[in-house]
């Protein structure tokens, strides 16, 4: 099970997100954020709620052992704050990555 501190430094990472970025978003300093990230300084309820909503994911996720694939929540909460038109775009865009998915694996068939 990956403690709170680890997940945020995975989170933060997976985002390309500096440590100064993300403590300015908590309105604390980086170093601070560094104790924070390292475990070396609890997380606060305001800060769990912040970190949630930066990183795409809920506070369950941060405190608790659910795997559950954070590129997929956080595609599914941006793409929900899209409009119609880039929503289908990008829905044919999958689509078509799909069927290149589908004819590389038919010719390695072959």
């Amino acid at each position: 099970m990956k403690k709170l501190n680890e997940k945020i430094k995975k989170l933060r990472t997976q985002l390309n997100l500096s440590q100064e970025y993300v403590a300015k978003h908590l309105g604390i300093n980086r170093t601070a954020f560094t104790q924070m990230e390292n475990g070396n300084r609890k997380v606060m309820a305001e800060d769990l709620e912040k970190l949630s909503i930066l990183f795409g994911v809920s506070a369950d996720y941060l405190l608790n052992d659910d795997e559950m694939s954070q590129p997929t929540v956080m595609f599914a909460r941006s793409f929900e704050s899209l409009d119609e038109t880039d929503q289908a775009e990008i829905m044919n865009l999958i689509r078509f990555k799909e069927q290149l998915k589908a004819q590389r694996q038919s010719g390695n068939a072959s």
